[in-house]
């Protein structure tokens, strides 16, 4: 689900899903964080973009890239307004959205959980934005030492080999 969220912009075709307030709502619907006729304000559809891009940046750092300061902000603004509610009954500590919280709101601080579940096991090191920058799709690194860079060799990675190649030939 969380990287659902982040590829929901594809820069090879050009294409948004969350491009309009009534797409986010379709998206988080289809991922049963919404109710179908929930609709979506323009405040929250602006909250989701900035948080998408925040976290997008964040995961060009896992190939190399320097994150944009001012996207990581506007991300961890857009957090601070998604709290969260932490039970402690039970085996262990479980997080959900604050009581109260708004639906679409509830719907982003979903979203966050898993992107702090993802930090704070380490694995948001796995999860990475295409080196290829014209691409910029999120993936699962599943190499041993966790040393991918592209989300896929066969495109991306040759892309970016071939353009090397012909660099070092000039």
């Amino acid at each position: 689900m969380f990287w659902a969220f982040a590829n929901t912009i594809d820069l090879d075709l050009g294409t948004d899903d969350l491009a309009a307030p009534d797409r986010l709502s379709v998206f988080l619907a289809s991922r049963g964080l919404l109710d179908d006729s929930t609709p979506v304000t323009p405040g929250e559809h602006d909250r989701a973009l900035r948080l998408r891009a925040g976290i997008r940046e964040v995961l060009g750092a896992n190939v190399g890239d320097t994150p944009d300061p001012g996207a990581v902000a506007a991300a961890e603004e857009v957090l601070r307004g998604l709290p969260v509610h932490v039970a402690v009954g039970g085996d262990r500590p479980v997080l959900s959205p604050a009581p109260g919280l708004p639906p679409v709101d509830g719907a982003l601080a979903r979203i966050a959980l898993a992107w702090s579940a993802l930090v704070t096991t380490g694995d948001a090191a796995r999860l990475k934005r295409c080196a290829e920058h014209t691409c910029g799709w999120v993936f699962w690194d599943v190499s041993r030492n966790r040393s991918r860079r592209w989300c896929s060799m066969r495109v991306c990675g040759n892309r970016d080999k071939a353009r090397a190649y012909a660099a070092r030939q000039r």
